[in-house]
């Protein structure tokens, strides 16, 4: 049974993350070994969503088909969308199967969806762009170790199923089920760092996931890197709007905000010292922690991200 709601829904979602187009193909049927595209067609989000009507209710109308040992299936068609956009990478989550898998994404996650009973998927969003493909893949595969999926998931392909639509599987039928929103949180954008920070990037391969991405956080006039010389504060408003929601949905994660910053801080030359001063001034959080009496919370607050920093570093070394 379809919902056009709930493919308006994903749609919007990623939008809401920064896609602004999207490869649409439509699927037949599929059983083991036999995956053959019937119709494909890039649109802007614009005409996406004028479409979407049309798309969802063709595709659930059933046709007869002749499987392999000659059985004839009714069934209509798969609708795959692969989304893009500028200075945002997103990573596919496929076959999430435990509670402790989804558990562990979610905080990060912007749309997690059930495409049949039991089997999940969810979607991260990173800001910047990977310097390339393989950049790209590196965070990626260790994304997905550290969630315990398989790394190397030739199926997870950055393109997944339309919510709302029949997932049309010979496995499934006759009574297809249809791909369910089971969560969305709009616009949540993450870092590598915060991805690091929350313990959702696995040990590094030879090259290390942040010089992977030019982050939006660490950048000068223009798009161009800053260096360690320059001196100058990074700009807490810009960490504090990337971090995503707290835990009760009603603003950001201060503390990943924090922990944000001031990995930009000490990176662009400040002391643990200095940093941790500064985060006092600039961070609501660490001066309500101060006032009451935590004075050491943004020494810590520094001091870990200062072991991240070196971590970074010692990996570079290693590439």
């Amino acid at each position: 049974m379809t919902n056009l709601n709930e493919a308006f829904c994903m749609v919007d979602t990623f939008a809401s993350c920064g896609a602004n187009s999207f490869v649409v193909t439509k699927l037949e049927l599929e059983w083991p070994g036999h995956k053959k595209a019937k119709w494909g067609k890039h649109y802007s989000l614009e005409s996406l969503r004028e479409k979407l009507p049309a798309i969802v209710r063709t595709a659930a109308i059933r046709h007869p088909m002749r499987l392999p040992d000659r059985q004839e299936v009714m069934a209509g068609e798969n609708v795959i969308i692969r989304p893009t956009g500028p200075n945002v990478a997103f990573i596919q989550l496929d076959d999430l199967r435990t509670p402790e898998q989804l558990e562990q994404v979610r905080p990060a996650a912007f749309i997690i969806h059930a495409t049949s009973p039991g089997s999940y998927q969810a979607w991260l969003a990173i800001s910047g762009e990977p310097e390339d493909k393989e950049a790209f893949k590196t965070l990626t595969r260790r994304v997905r170790a550290a969630i315990g999926v398989d790394s190397n998931d030739k199926s997870a392909s950055h393109a997944t199923r339309l919510a709302g639509t029949e997932n049309f599987k010979t496995k499934y039928g006759p009574d297809f089920p249809t791909v369910q929103i089971v969560e969305a949180h709009p616009g949540r954008v993450m870092t590598v760092e915060q991805l690091e920070h929350m313990g959702l990037v696995a040990a590094p391969e030879p090259e290390i996931a942040a010089a992977a991405f030019t982050s939006r956080t660490g950048q000068g006039r223009g798009g161009a890197q800053r260096v360690r010389s320059d001196k100058v504060w990074p700009n807490y408003a810009i960490s504090l709007a990337g971090a995503p929601p707290n835990h009760s949905g009603n603003g950001p994660d201060r503390s990943l905000a924090d922990f944000a910053w001031c990995m930009t801080a000490l990176d662009w030359g400040w002391s643990i010292e200095e940093t941790a001063a500064k985060l006092a001034e600039v961070s609501e959080k660490a001066r309500e922690r101060v006032q009451c009496g935590d004075k050491g919370y943004p020494v810590v607050t520094a001091g870990n991200a200062a072991a991240a920093v070196e971590r970074n570093s010692r990996n570079r070394g290693r590439g």
